[in-house]
């Protein structure tokens, strides 16, 4: 593999994580050690850097029916950039969050799950990993809906991901609210409780965990 491809293929990853990782609301000195990384010198895939324009733009534009409408075309340029390149995991994240974005929860789910896959998650880094994961899970405790075998094994395959997830980064407050809503989902308050007070030591400002914690001493 050239010189040249390394620094498109270090590029295109760069690019993704800084898109990702903004969507996901990440600290500003993560994207700023990302943009050191980046090289200065490969021409970027411009499929996979029009549909990280267009996720951006529906992510912030007011009207839905437009937000959507960019969505659908980041998915497609998404899906250019994948036949390019079918081994980089970058433009599968890229195509998951547009999915996501457009409602399409199953095919998003199916978009993080190849690029986790063991061929094309080697282009992923521990943090870009741990990311996926997160989104993933996420998806997985969007799609509960009931009680029954299905909604149970989606919670358990969301528990997995985050027990990844917070073996990569432990200080990941985010994942531990999901995991114990995930808890909460499976009826174990205790456990619940505790994974609300861990995210809490981590943020003591979030939300979700704030909720969680009052939920589960209430119920």
């Amino acid at each position: 593999m050239g010189a040249t491809e390394l620094a498109v293929q270090a590029l295109t990853l760069a690019f993704a994580l800084i898109i990702f990782l903004y969507l996901r609301s990440v600290p500003r000195q993560a994207l700023s050690r990302l943009r050191r990384l980046r090289p200065s010198s490969a021409e970027p895939p411009r499929h996979f850097v029009r549909g990280a324009q267009l996720l951006a733009r529906a992510r912030v534009h007011s009207s839905p029916s437009t937000s959507l409408a960019l969505a659908r075309s980041a998915t497609a340029e998404a899906d250019l950039a994948i036949a390019a390149d079918p081994r980089d995991a970058a433009p599968l994240i890229l195509k998951a969050l547009a999915l996501d974005l457009d409602g399409h929860r199953l095919p998003a789910l199916r978009a993080l799950d190849a690029a986790l896959s063991l061929h094309t998650s080697k282009s992923l880094s521990e943090q870009d990993r741990a990311d996926a994961l997160l989104k993933r899970a996420e998806i997985q405790l969007a799609l509960v809906g009931g009680r029954g075998g299905r909604h149970k094994r989606r919670v358990d395959l969301a528990i997995c991901d985050l027990e990844d997830v917070l073996r990569l980064w432990p200080d990941n407050g985010k994942a531990k609210v999901f995991l114990g809503e995930c808890y909460e989902k499976k009826g174990l308050k205790e456990e619940a409780k505790g994974a609300f007070l861990e995210a809490l030591k981590v943020d003591e400002s979030l939300v979700s965990a704030q909720e969680g914690l009052k939920r589960v001493l209430n119920a």
